[in-house]
């Protein structure tokens, strides 16, 4: 553990009763993941956790601890339920950004494996193919460089479609389809050929997944010319970023996170697209610029609590595109605060953060008044143990950790 995290000096370690226990998200084989009828586990955004348990016909309520891959954001469920709009959890504000897309462009499909009838591994594509039919949602073999061969090549007949991978260190199989004809094809061909693919799917450090269902896969995409990368981690980016990425000409990878498919938000009824190449400030602050997506986004904004109290004011910014950066967005807070701590679930080496690293050097130093400190996940396999997973993602009071030595 004494390179847990370099830089950084001595780290707390986190004890044992700081982990959250809940229900583990359960993945049964890739051909057929059984529905989970004896609970139902819902996160909301303002981090009321409630488990609803059935058992002989009856249901109860029990309050749940808040998990660590989710923040209070500072509204009540009283406040939210006065805002307009509609709440929706993550997985379904995906959905329902295919759909309205489906609804909006017949030349939009999806394929992928138990897309069709089942609903997706995480029901993101629940009650498509009865709407639109086995030939929109595609049922495929269990042969993911197969499929996303095939829908390149739709891509390349003038249909938009969204490639599912049921979970992304799956789609490692379908690595020369997406480097060598995903990413070039478009160049290779002299501009004669577009490739509005959207490549889709659950990654991350989940509960207890193993390391093979663990992946993170952003440092393994983002060296491929050609191609643009997003992560969501709220509903509302979320169906904002799908509805942007499918109405693309270029192939697009939008990231999801395991832990973040129930996280609960209100989002608005209206229709809206996010930009695929800006980042979002989640909270304006004076001291340190703090870069980070996807899950670590709620770590990040629980240390900024403790920061808080402790005197600190720091800026946290979703940067959502990891390719490219949004280096105006990010440019300024660091012109304002002049420290950066980056915070990232993704390996150390060769990852999102080190990238960013690189950039912020190249085009921000004679701004800096500290040294960037990026925390990353270890190099090594994600561990099976609980415990052991624990020390391998950053936690919230490392991120604590940094800023101080940051702001010395």
């Amino acid at each position: 553990m004494a390179t847990l995290f370099q830089g950084l000096g001595a780290v707390t370690p986190l004890s044992p009763s700081n982990s959250f226990e809940s229900t583990k998200f359960l993945l049964s084989s890739r051909r057929s993941l059984s529905e989970r009828k004896s609970s139902v586990f819902v996160v909301r955004s303002d981090a009321k956790a409630n488990q609803v348990l059935k058992s002989g016909g009856t249901t109860r309520k029990s309050e749940l601890l808040i998990p660590n891959a989710v923040a209070t954001q500072g509204s009540s469920s009283v406040a939210s339920a006065s805002k307009p709009g509609h709440e929706l959890l993550l997985f379904e504000a995906l959905r329902e950004g295919l759909e309205e897309e489906m609804e909006r462009d017949a030349t939009v499909c999806v394929m992928g494996e138990d897309v069709g009838h089942y609903g997706g591994s995480y029901k993101v594509t629940r009650n498509l193919a009865e709407k639109f039919g086995d030939l929109r949602v595609l049922d495929t073999p269990i042969a993911e460089n197969a499929f996303t061969g095939m829908g390149i090549g739709a891509a390349m007949t003038g249909l938009r479609p969204i490639i599912e991978g049921m979970n992304m260190g799956f789609l490692l199989l379908a690595f020369n389809q997406i480097s060598n004809n995903c990413g070039m094809l478009h160049y290779t061909s002299g501009g004669q050929f577009k490739i509005p693919v959207v490549i889709r799917g659950p990654g991350g450090v989940g509960r207890q997944l193993g390391a093979e269902h663990s992946q993170r896969l952003e440092s393994y995409f983002q060296s491929i010319p050609g191609i643009q990368m997003v992560a969501c981690s709220t509903p509302y980016n979320a169906k904002g970023l799908m509805k942007a990425a499918i109405r693309s000409d270029n192939p697009v990878i939008l990231f999801e996170h395991v832990l973040l498919y129930n996280l609960k938000e209100r989002i608005p009824d209206e229709e809206y697209v996010l930009s695929l190449e800006e980042a979002e400030m989640v909270r304006p602050g004076e001291h340190v610029t703090i870069l980070t997506y996807s899950r670590m986004r709620y770590h990040v904004m629980q240390a900024a609590k403790t920061l808080v109290n402790k005197g600190y004011d720091p800026e946290v910014i979703d940067i959502r595109s990891l390719k490219p950066f949004d280096l105006h967005t990010i440019g300024n807070s660091i012109k304002k605060t002049h420290r950066v701590l980056i915070v990232e679930e993704c390996m150390r080496t060769g990852g999102i953060g080190a990238s960013l690293t690189a950039a912020i050097t190249e085009n921000f130093h004679d701004y800096l008044d500290a040294p960037i400190i990026c925390l990353s996940s270890q190099d090594v396999p994600t561990p099976y143990a609980g415990t052991l997973e624990e020390w391998t993602v950053v936690q919230p009071a490392q991120i604590v950790t940094a800023v101080e030595q940051l702001c010395q």
